[in-house]
């Protein structure tokens, strides 16, 4: 076996992790699990959204914790670059909202993700959306 078959191997794994730690955010979104949010960010977690506004680890579990904010959320386009103990995440993400008035809304945006690999796991410190072109 020669280092660089190890190093890929490696980086394989840290992939199908970060691919998994995504996969249990969206899911843990959907759901409005506060509990599940607060293992899988970062505590310095810098959350922007596509209208420019920003949350903390806080504001952001905080927004979501039992609110069922979202009917659905698909995630699409993913890659996956790890670099080390950071990993940047892209994907294109769809969702139906429930907004406070009783009413639906729809989101299509691009997202940018950055997660840190910690003892425990993988955790996202950052994520920015930007909205798409129009199509």
């Amino acid at each position: 076996m020669t280092s660089s078959f190890i190093a890929d191997a490696a980086a394989d794994s840290d992939i199908t992790l970060v691919a998994s730690a995504v996969e249990h955010l969206r899911k843990a979104m959907l759901a409005g699990d506060g509990t599940t949010l607060r293992t899988l960010v970062d505590s310095d977690l810098t959350y922007g959204h596509s209208s420019g506004s920003l949350q903390d680890q806080d504001d952001f579990i905080r927004s979501l914790n039992g609110t069922n904010s979202f009917r659905s959320l698909v995630l699409s386009q993913q890659t996956i670059k790890v670099t080390g103990d950071n990993a940047v995440v892209r994907h294109v993400f769809d969702s139906e909202n429930n907004l406070p008035d009783g009413k639906t809304g729809t989101a299509h945006i691009g997202v940018l993700q950055v997660w840190r690999k910690h003892p425990n796991g993988w955790r996202l410190l950052a994520r920015q959306a930007y909205l798409l072109p129009k199509g």
